[in-house]
């Protein structure tokens, strides 16, 4: 019998009704990301984000290449929205976080699409790069639990998060999938004008570790509630891996499932940047594979390491990149 998501239940006694409307308020002097614009959604003024009322999506999908209890069998129920809270140089995808690719859709419209996915067989609603659209998300979910959702809710994000929005997600969300990309915060505005990356990050995978504590599956081997944490190896040890490795081991738990990945290729802005402009050699990645044995991490993935830049590239865009759904 497939898993009730925790979610339910809060629409059930008016709670997720109320998170919604809390999420809201948060629009009309904005702080959903660290970069705590304060600027006034609701008039769909636009800020760091370029986000306004109304949420944007890209495209939804039956997604197969998210970790393998994400995508199961049958794929996660992936809504790619476009614009972000980052300005990532390398992004794979920056038609959609960086130059907004895709089309504004109603509450009830992204409702409708949480729900087709849900008919198609996905496991999950996998929200890729959802932060600067918690509230229209909220909105959304209300719409259709309503109407019969039940699936789990993946929060799949780059780990730059306000502390008090993830706080509101809790019993929302049913599985954490966020990024920690950098130990150190120079390479986090360098190349993702984040300020203040480090602090931010931590603080909120610990709270999301709170909420939903380790990976829990099904019998089937499928997620059905807990936290991953992704992390990216970069050329030149920009990522500082070790550290970031190091870091979750001891503050939150070896037990914790890590997904080390090694499908940087140089994008966008990276392609000019001598720091940035070629995949990380295999003795970087090692780097990565090394300190999962050191820090004895019992859970997680890691990937083969691929030299040929061209498949690579190919491969990639392939399994991970987003395209823009004209059928919106």
């Amino acid at each position: 019998m497939a898993e009730i998501a925790s979610y339910v239940e809060l629409y059930k006694s008016g709670e997720l009704a109320r998170r919604a409307d809390a999420a809201w308020e948060i629009l009309s002097a904005c702080t959903l990301c660290p970069h705590n614009c304060l600027i006034d959604r609701n008039t769909d003024k636009r800020s760091f984000c370029y986000s306004g009322t109304t949420a944007k999506v890209a495209s939804y999908v039956l997604h197969k290449w998210e970790e393998p209890p994400i995508t199961g069998t049958r794929g996660a129920g992936t809504i790619f929205f476009s614009n972000c809270t980052l300005k990532c140089t390398y992004c794979q995808n920056y038609s959609l976080s960086q130059q907004s690719h895709g089309k504004e859709v109603s509450n009830e419209r992204l409702a409708e699409m949480m729900l087709e996915l849900q008919k198609r067989g996905a496991h999950n609603i996998d929200l890729v790069t959802p932060t600067h659209y918690v509230p229209q998300i909220l909105k959304a979910l209300v719409i259709a639990a309503e109407r019969g959702l039940t699936i789990p809710m993946v929060y799949n994000t780059s780990g730059y998060e306000n502390l008090h929005v993830v706080k509101l997600l809790e019993n929302v969300v049913d599985i954490y999938l966020p990024d920690a990309k950098y130990a150190d915060d120079r390479a986090a505005w360098t190349t993702s004008r984040a300020r203040d990356y480090v602090r931010n990050n931590r603080e909120t995978l610990l709270e999301m570790y709170r909420q939903v504590g380790d990976l829990v599956l099904d019998e089937e081997g499928i997620a059905v509630r807990g936290l991953i944490i992704r992390h990216l190896v970069m050329p030149n040890n920009l990522s500082q891996t070790r550290e970031v490795l190091q870091w979750i081991a001891e503050e939150i738990s070896p037990t914790v499932s890590v997904s080390v990945m090694d499908q940087y290729f140089p994008a966008y802005k990276a392609l000019k940047d001598p720091l940035l402009n070629r995949k990380p050699t295999w003795e970087e990645y090692e780097v990565g594979l090394n300190a999962v044995e050191d820090f004895e991490f019992e859970n997680g993935w890691t990937q083969d390491h691929i030299t040929d830049d061209e498949i690579m590239e190919e491969d990639i865009l392939a399994k991970y990149g987003a395209k823009i759904d004209d059928s919106i």
